[in-house]
């Protein structure tokens, strides 16, 4: 078939790499000049089926409502008046029980599990590589209460076939020697040792070089997406920019855009823009530096190393679209860091960024066709689209082959 992928970041770039690796003439419509400059440009780097639990739960219902008042939080609510965040927030609201956080989770950890393979088989058949380290990930609590609540999410990934091992400061150390200056400030934490690190940005470039060269695959940069052209149950053309683009089927991979080209069309897509802050600056002391990727949990803040280079992400603030930022934005990310691995980076050097994470309320993605028989959907992944992507791209490629996907679908196709 003639295939048309809409967006150009992991998500869009994998499914294109895997449709077009099934024999199918794919062309990916990308309103950036180049691959991988929305919510795909600088992610926090973790490639983490540890983070697979989903942000809905009674917890996060708490910091929720904290987060109107007290902007100090990694998790920020600005309010204003958008009718659409608050037909999110009461979906996202009504995810927030015990039974939701459980049944979402697993299926987040089983896409996150199957997608982790997905990229690493990638790496090995196309010898695209991408700053990445397979040292796993710890998870860290500065407290021994933080830590005695916050490994139960773990604990429960771990049932359903995540490995870790619980850490005392000792064993942290030990993984981490980047942390032995702050040893006596941690109580312990997690260790995924599964978990890998690696740039996004360098990943879907390489891949889209890639699929263009070996695969045939057709990307349109500078082109903007303005509507699709329907006729009945068919999309007969994504309307462009420049011009029509017509084909036999249609992918929506538009990161937290997808909500809106959606709707438009009668699509139930509660995609909704969560922004985050990340910097990434050099290393001025490699020794100082963490060797593995890493979670805060009680700062609310991630990292990992890539090559010589230290990336740091934090916060999630529902403020629209607004991609804006400004150097006070990463004053806490910046003490926490510097906290943290002291000596080992000059926060003058760092690269700044803000970017939207397109967050479903139940934290899982929405895969599989969506009410025209040709339009499917490929959206939704949250804060670990790195980790979800390429899982998500092979699980789409079955479901237009029509091919039984590798991993049990339930809670993965789009039931809208």
């Amino acid at each position: 078939m003639k295939i048309t992928v809409l967006g150009a970041g992991v998500v869009g770039t994998a499914a294109a790499y895997y449709l077009a690796a099934d024999g199918h003439e794919v062309t990916v419509i990308e309103r950036h000049p180049a691959p991988a400059r929305g919510t795909s440009q600088s992610n926090a780097g973790l490639v983490s089926p540890g983070d697979a639990t989903a942000w809905a739960s009674p917890a996060a219902l708490r910091t929720f409502l904290r987060g109107l008042y007290n902007h100090d939080l990694g998790i920020k609510v600005r309010l204003r008046f958008d009718p659409y965040f608050l037909a999110w927030s009461l979906r996202f609201l009504r995810q927030c029980t015990v039974a939701r956080l459980r049944a979402n989770s697993q299926v987040k950890l089983r896409l996150a599990l199957y997608s982790r393979d997905c990229i690493n088989a990638i790496s090995a058949d196309t010898g695209i590589h991408y700053d990445e380290r397979k040292k796993g990930i710890l998870y860290f609590f500065r407290s021994q209460h933080s830590l005695d609540t916050g490994t139960d999410n773990y604990r429960y990934l771990a049932e359903h076939g995540l490995p870790i091992e619980i850490v005392g400061r000792d064993r942290l150390v030990e993984l981490e020697p980047g942390l032995a200056g702050v040893k006596e400030k941690i109580a312990g934490g997690v260790y995924s040792p599964i978990d890998q690190t690696g740039d996004s940005r360098q990943f879907v470039e390489k891949l889209a070089a890639h699929a263009a060269e070996n695969l045939g695959v057709k990307f349109l940069y500078g082109t903007t997406v303005q509507g699709l052209d329907i006729e009945g149950d068919t999309v007969r053309a994504v309307m462009t920019s420049a011009g029509p683009v017509a084909g036999d089927a249609v992918v929506i991979s538009m990161g937290p855009e997808s909500g809106l080209l959606g709707r438009r069309y009668g699509i139930d897509l509660p995609v909704y823009p969560v922004k985050g802050y990340t910097a990434t600056i050099p290393l001025e002391d490699e020794s100082k530096g963490p060797t593995m990727g890493g979670a805060d949990e009680d700062q609310l803040m991630a990292y990992s190393r890539l090559g010589n280079r230290l990336r740091l992400a934090s916060t999630a603030e529902f403020t629209g679209f607004d991609r804006t930022h400004k150097p006070g934005d990463f004053a806490t990310m910046f003490r926490t860091a510097r906290d943290l691995f002291p000596g080992a980076f000059d926060e003058k050097k760092a690269e700044l960024w803000a970017g939207l994470r397109p967050m479903m309320p139940g934290s899982v993605p929405v895969i599989g066709q969506a009410r025209y028989k040709n339009l499917y959907l490929d959206t939704g992944h949250g804060h670990v689209g790195w980790t979800m992507a390429c899982g998500s791209g092979k699980f789409l490629a079955d479901l237009v082959a029509g091919r039984k996907p590798e991993i049990d679908p339930q809670g993965l196709v789009y039931g809208g």
